[in-house]
């Protein structure tokens, strides 16, 4: 039986709000649960929308984070389709897009992030794509399927980790693909230009090409339909359909409205949050992509847009509501599946804060671990075809201690062994 005298709302129906609510009611929460989706569809996992759903592999029902009557049998009440479009701090409530006004006691702004936009002419087309909601997924997925059988061109805009997995895809259904990227490599601002030329190799070896050093201009059409891309080095790629995968955008609008706290772009955006993941004000948190919190351990503020961050800081942030003493110190991780490449990411190491990259394994087969390190100590690793080694090496990088190089490179030497 609810208790209608504490109410706790969530906004934002993806991982992170709907692992939440789950939280809430596993750690003994009596009263009202609401959670606010403006998307139609259930929440649901967004790894799937650009790895296994797309590719055809999984089916659409498998991308759902419950079952559609987990919800009404846990006694969580779920708006579906209705966006949150004022929140009131003093009244302590959020209003819906159809005037519904709803109390809170305590709130979790779980909105997540959208797709940044091409800023340029043709974006009007009907050809051009982005990927962030499963209706984008299963239209693409169409649209991948048809390339392949038309020997169809897809450009896109992007060599981020979701531009490479659409690429690898997209080869899959056999549609030819031209990558568009300013930086000098694949995933520069991740893994810096060392391990870059891996991933240009890997796709270049499927049929896939590079156009570095550019960004789209234009991209043309005919009767709305796409014909080519323009770069701004005088470059002209033939189109059939256009991907732009440039990053996401913190969705901070409610917040801002509201007056709450949030950290500009040119330091990752978002909802600034505390250890805690409580925002400015008390009674609010944030959690997911959404949420800019200072880690206790990096002693850094991060943004973090992968899975693994809206899995366990919905948790966290529902501790955090009731009252439990957190302290939300997760290892950034992500992970990533390109062809036969599987690969798992682990620590915080962008450019310019590393004085060393370290290579442990077999490179030419693919089958190794990349170190990052700054005064012998790993800030990050990436583990590539090599599995059950994520723990250790989040475990190095938890410690803090300095490392042996030539021991750290050394694959007979156990990573349990390694680290103070």
């Amino acid at each position: 039986m609810v208790d209608a005298h504490r109410t706790f709302v969530i906004v934002g129906g993806g991982l992170a709000g709907a692992k939440a609510a789950e939280t809430l009611r596993a750690e003994g929460f009596t009263g009202r649960v609401i959670l606010i989706c403006d998307e139609r569809d259930h929440p649901y996992e967004r790894p799937p929308l650009s790895k296994g759903y797309l590719a055809g592999k999984e089916e659409r029902d498998s991308v759902f984070v419950h079952e559609p009557s987990w919800y009404a049998r846990s006694e969580v009440e779920l708006h579906l389709g209705l966006p949150a479009v004022r929140l009131d701090r003093t009244a302590k409530s959020v209003r819906l897009g159809d005037g519904t006004a709803i109390h809170y006691d305590r709130l979790l702004l779980a909105t997540g992030a959208e797709p940044r936009r091409l800023d340029i002419p043709g974006t009007g087309l009907a050809g051009v794509h982005h990927l962030r909601r499963l209706a984008h997924a299963e239209r693409l997925r169409g649209v991948l399927a048809s390339l392949g059988r038309e020997n169809g061109h897809l450009v896109i805009a992007g060599a981020g980790w979701i531009g490479l997995e659409v690429a690898a895809t997209a080869r899959g259904y056999g549609a030819e693909v031209t990558v568009v990227e300013p930086e000098p490599t694949p995933l520069h601002a991740v893994l810096g230009p060392e391990l870059g030329q891996l991933f240009t190799d890997l796709h270049g070896e499927h049929g896939v090409r590079f156009h570095f050093g550019a960004r789209l201009t234009e991209i043309t059409g005919q009767d709305g339909m796409v014909l080519a891309v323009r770069t701004d080095d005088g470059e002209e790629h033939p189109a059939h359909h256009v991907l732009a995968a440039i990053g996401a955008a913190p969705r901070t609008a409610l917040a801002e409205a509201a007056g709450l706290a949030l950290v500009d772009r040119a330091h990752g955006g978002g909802i600034a949050v505390d250890a805690s993941l409580r925002t400015s004000d008390p009674d609010i948190f944030a959690a997911g992509d959404v949420a800019a919190a200072h880690h206790p351990l990096l002693d850094v503020r991060l943004r973090v847009e992968h899975w693994a961050n809206a899995l366990n800081g919905g948790p966290a942030a529902a501790r955090a509501m009731l009252g439990q003493a957190v302290a939300y110190d997760r290892i950034p991780y992500f992970f990533s599946d390109q062809y036969d490449v599987g690969l798992e990411y682990s620590g915080y190491a962008p450019p310019g804060t590393y004085d060393q990259v370290l290579l442990r394994g077999d490179v030419g087969k693919r089958q190794f671990i990349a170190f990052w390190l700054k005064d012998r100590r790993v800030l990050a690793g990436l583990n590539v075809n090599v599995w059950d080694v994520a723990e250790s090496i989040q475990r190095l990088i938890r410690s803090g201690g300095q490392v042996d190089p030539d021991r750290l490179a050394d694959p007979a030497v156990p990573l349990e062994s390694l680290g103070g």
